[in-house]
């Protein structure tokens, strides 16, 4: 059996799953067999699994670090925000159903077994598994019926290692505030703490360290500082959106209230002749904008009303007329169409609602969702495409017999007359090299970037990183055994 060990988090954002992509790939290193698992992560950024499920983006992530294939049983719950209120509730890969807040607390507890069921399988392979909490450990109003953070680590009786945040302020109270707020047993659960995210002299918080192990009685793993590397790893979460600031060539980028599997633009944003520059609401699109990109959506006909009333319909008409060029991924590849129906309700009341019209295509919601992992061709030069499909929806029309891409079985995508605005389902497509290079090549830019490789690098330099300034030797004597 497996030893495993639980990273929880003092706050929300601290780098959790950084850090154990990290460790995954610093354990790797050394020999072990390494996997990671999150009970229960919440984002729109999913990733498909080899067996076609759905798994947080973050932990196919740590699932490359510690060499080993993304599998559902290393996220058995995800939760994908669909409004302010509502989820759609993705079970061990599959949709379970779509529930409000409180109707997902209600339904927490039965979701327990499975998620120990996933966790007990990848311990049956593996000599490490790294737990990733979910949130803040603090958040003591969700301690009944959790099971992201403290309630799973009883149910598998594990060690915890507490990380705090340092770049936000505040780390001592998080980390002491923390201990103060848990009952008994879960702070006892907590057997040592990280600082994270320190730019400066390290020394300078050595009285601040002293200060914690005091007040907690918690012994330290050590101050990992900023990771620099930290931009070429693919963000988890929308609030670790960021422009980049690069080459002339720029790419406005719309930041859709539901924007989903946004690591689509980490490729680009990694190009260094490419400004890759979000749009917040209430600003126009920029007027000197290459390339408008319309992203992926886990709410398309909401983020499609959202675009309009920021006035972004009448700015993407002018860049059309200016000559620029538009991109569709998804989501924003429906928003681009004629219209889009939902008769079945799928995503609010059932009907039929006007797209942007860019595309003489319709998109008709159906229940059914697409996954897969994908091969396909860039028809204009050859060139091999990896990615994957992971949406609801059929796109049809007469812009679709100018496919851009063909599928190992099908053509895929749409292309309006004059080429310049076009729109995909397949995710992923920028991560190969030598479509990009060729995409972009049309467009007058340059590329000589590896991506995968680029990533590769920063997992080792991130290994190299918590080797450097964690006790991993500690954290591998405080592992345990979980309850069977």
């Amino acid at each position: 059996m497996a030893k495993a060990i639980m990273i929880q988090g003092a706050g929300s954002n601290v780098g959790k799953s950084m850090l154990v992509a990290g460790l995954a790939r610093a354990f790797a290193n050394r020999g072990l067999s390494v996997a990671p698992f999150k009970p229960q992560n919440m984002s729109n950024n999913a990733a498909v699994t080899p067996e076609g499920g759905e798994i947080g983006r973050a932990q196919a992530l740590q699932a490359m670090a510690a060499r080993r294939q993304p599998h559902t049983d290393m996220n058995p719950v995800l939760l994908k925000p669909e409004s302010d209120t509502g989820a759609q509730i993705i079970l061990q890969g599959r949709r379970f159903a779509t529930l409000r807040a409180q109707g997902y607390a209600d339904k927490k507890p039965q979701l327990l077994t499975p998620a120990l069921e996933s966790f007990h399988r990848l311990c049956a392979n593996a000599d490490l598994v790294l737990i990733e909490g979910a949130g803040s450990t603090a958040e003591i109003n969700l301690r009944e019926g959790d099971i992201a953070n403290m309630g799973f680590a009883e149910a598998a009786n594990l060690p915890v290692i507490l990380i705090g945040d340092i770049d936000r302020g505040g780390v001592i109270a998080q980390i002491v505030g923390t201990q103060a707020v848990l009952s008994a047993a879960d702070a006892a659960r907590i057997k040592a703490f990280a600082i994270n995210k320190f730019r400066g002299d390290l020394s300078l918080f050595d009285a601040g360290m002293t200060a914690i192990e005091q007040r907690t009685g918690w012994p330290s793993l050590g101050v990992l500082p900023w990771f620099n590397d930290a931009w070429r790893l693919p963000a988890e979460d929308v609030l670790d959106l960021r422009s980049s600031r690069g080459g002339g060539f720029k790419i406005a980028v719309p930041r859709l209230g539901r924007i989903a599997n946004f690591d689509d633009l980490d490729p680009l944003s990694s190009e260094p002749g490419i400004s890759l520059v979000f749009i917040e609401p209430g600003q126009p699109l920029p007027g000197d904008a290459d390339l408008v990109l319309l992203p992926g959506s886990k709410s398309t006909i909401a983020d499609l009303a959202h675009f309009r009333a920021q006035g972004w319909d009448i700015d993407l008409r002018a860049h059309i007329r200016r000559g620029g060029h538009v991109l569709g991924l998804c989501g924003g590849y429906q928003m681009l169409g004629r219209e889009l129906a939902d008769p079945d309700g799928i995503e609010g009341a059932p009907g039929v609602v006007a797209g942007l019209g860019h595309l003489d295509v319709t998109t008709v919601m159906k229940p059914e969702k697409r996954l897969s992992l994908t091969s396909a061709t860039y028809t204009a030069t050859g060139d091999p495409v990896a990615g994957y499909e992971i949406h609801l929806g059929e796109t049809t029309g007469p812009d679709c017999a100018r496919a851009w891409l063909h599928l190992d079985d099908r053509p895929e995508g749409a292309a309006s007359a004059s080429g310049r605005v076009r729109g995909t389902y397949l995710h992923g497509l920028f991560a190969s090299d030598g479509f990009r290079a060729a995409f972009l090549q049309e467009l007058g830019v340059k590329s000589g970037l590896k991506y995968d490789s680029s990533v590769e690098d920063a997992l080792q330099s991130l290994a190299d990183h918590v080797e450097t300034h964690l006790d991993l030797d500690r954290i591998l004597e405080l592992a345990a055994t979980p309850r069977a």
